[in-house]
C-alpha cells in the first residue's frame, strides 16, 4: 500500500534541496507532492525557484500571500490541494509557530489526514500572541516531529510537546553534486571560504580578525561567498586590518553553484558566535563542503560539533587566536589538509547524504501510518 505525503515547503524552492525529493519519491510506496511558492522574499534578497531535479514526484509551484513575512505567510490554494490529492500525511516543513503551519495543520485535520511539522529552534523562547497560541495548537495537533538538532528536542519537550519526534536534518547533500573536483589547481595558494548570509551570529569579523595574524605566511587568500546587513562593515573592516590584497567578498551565489565553488577550496570556516536570540542550528555549508572534500574548521556554537564529528576542527566560539592557530596549522601542512578531508567525505556519505535522509524521514512516515 502506497503513503501519499503532500509537503508545504518554501525551502524547495532550492535545486539542490530538491535532491531530498527525488530521494524520497525513490522510496518504496511513497507517493510525494510538493507545494512550494514561485519565490521568497529573504530579507538577504529574492529567492527564484529554480528547477532542475523533479523527477519522479508531483511539483506544483502555487501562489503565496505575505511574501517574505516569516510569521504571516500562508498557501492560499492549500485547501483545494488537499483536496485533489488527498494525502495520507501532509508534511509541514516549516516551524510551528507561524501562520501558514498553523493553518496547514487545521486544513490537514479537516481532511482526515495525518501531519508533522518540521523545528530548527535551539533556544527557548516565548513568542507573542498570536504565535505562541498558533505554536501551541500545532503542537497539540501534530502526530509527530521531525528536529533538525539536538537541542531542538529539549526546546519542545519544554513546550510541552510529548508525541514522537525524531532528530533528522531536513536536508542532506547529493555525493554526485557535492564531490570533490577531478583535479584540484595546483600551484595556486591556499584557498580559505565562507559562504552563508553576512550577518553578525556568522562571527566573520572573527574570521577577518584570526586572517589578519597569518599575513607572515605567504600564499592563502580568504573569499567570503554571500550577501547580509553586515557586507558594508566586513568590507571596512578588511581595509583596516590592511588585508584588501588577501581577502574578496563576492555576493551571494545560487546553489546550482556552490559545488563549484567549494570545488576551488582548501579550507572552510564557519565561526559562528552564539547570540541570545539565536545560535547555529546546523550549518548546512559545512556537510557541502566536507562532501567535497574540503577541510572544515568550525566553532562550537550549537550543533556545529556535532556536525563535524571528528571530521574537521573545532574552536572555542569568540576565540580569535585559537581559530588563527588552527587556520595556520592547516595552512602549512598538506598531509592534515588531505587526511581531515577525506574523512570528512566520508563521514557525509555515512550520515549526511539525501537518500540517507530520505529513507530517516520515509520511515518516520511508515511509523505514522502504523498508529
Amino acid at each position: 500500500m502506497s503513503i501519499r505525503v503532500l509537503m508545504v515547503s518554501k525551502a524547495c524552492l532550492m535545486a539542490t534541496y530538491q535532491t531530498k525529493l527525488e530521494a524520497l519519491a525513490r522510496e518504496a510506496g511513497i507517493e510525494l507532492a510538493v507545494v512550494v511558492p514561485p519565490s521568497w522574499n529573504d530579507p538577504a534578497g529574492r529567492i527564484e525557484l529554480e528547477m532542475g531535479f523533479n523527477e519522479g514526484y508531483e511539483l506544483w509551484i502555487d501562489p503565496i500571500w505575505f511574501n517574505g513575512r516569516y510569521h504571516f505567510y500562508l498557501f492560499p490554494s492549500l485547501k483545494r490541494r488537499l483536496k485533489e490529492f488527498r494525502p495520507d500525511i501532509v508534511h509541514i516543513d516549516e516551524e510551528p509557530y507561524n501562520l501558514a503551519s498553523f493553518l496547514a495543520m487545521r486544513q490537514a485535520r479537516q481532511a482526515g489526514a495525518r501531519a508533522l511539522f518540521f523545528s530548527w529552534q535551539n533556544i527557548y523562547r516565548e513568542y507573542p500572541f498570536p504565535f505562541r497560541q498558533m505554536e501551541a495548537r500545532v503542537l497539540a495537533q501534530a502526530d509527530y516531529a521531525l528536529m533538525g538538532n539536538q537541542a531542538a528536542v529539549e526546546v519542545f519537550h519544554q513546550k510541552g510537546y510529548s508525541g514522537p519526534h525524531a532528530v533528522i536534518p531536513q536536508f542532506g547533500v547529493s555525493p554526485d553534486l557535492f564531490a570533490p573536483p577531478v583535479e584540484r589547481e595546483a600551484g595556486d595558494g591556499i584557498n580559505i571560504g565562507f559562504a552563508g548570509r553576512l550577518i553578525h551570529g556568522k562571527g566573520l569579523d572573527l574570521l577577518l580578525q584570526a586572517a589578519a595574524r597569518l599575513v607572515d605566511l605567504p600564499g592563502w587568500r580568504l573569499v567570503l561567498a554571500g550577501n547580509g546587513p553586515e557586507r558594508h562593515r566586513l568590507e571596512a573592516l578588511v581595509g583596516e586590518l590592511d588585508l584588501t590584497g588577501r581577502v574578496r567578498l563576492i555576493g551571494g551565489i545560487q546553489s546550482r553553484e556552490m559545488p563549484t565553488f567549494l570545488g576551488t577550496l582548501d579550507i572552510l570556516v564557519l565561526p559562528s558566535r552564539t547570540l541570545p536570540t539565536w545560535k547555529e542550528q546546523f550549518g548546512r555549508v559545512l556537510i557541502e563542503a566536507m562532501a567535497c572534500e574540503v577541510a572544515v574548521i568550525g566553532s562550537n556554537s550549537g550543533e556545529i560539533p556535532h556536525v563535524i564529528g571528528d571530521a574537521g576542527l573545532i574552536f572555542p566560539e569568540e576565540n580569535i587566536s585559537a581559530l588563527a592557530d588552527q587556520l595556520r596549522a592547516l595552512i602549512v601542512n598538506e598531509e592534515r589538509r588531505r587526511t581531515l578531508a577525506a574523512a570528512g567525505r566520508r563521514r557525509v556519505l555515512d550520515h549526511f547524504t539525501q537518500a540517507r535522509i530520505a529513507a530517516q524521514t520515509a520511515a518516520v512516515y511508515r511509523q505514522m501510518m502504523e498508529k
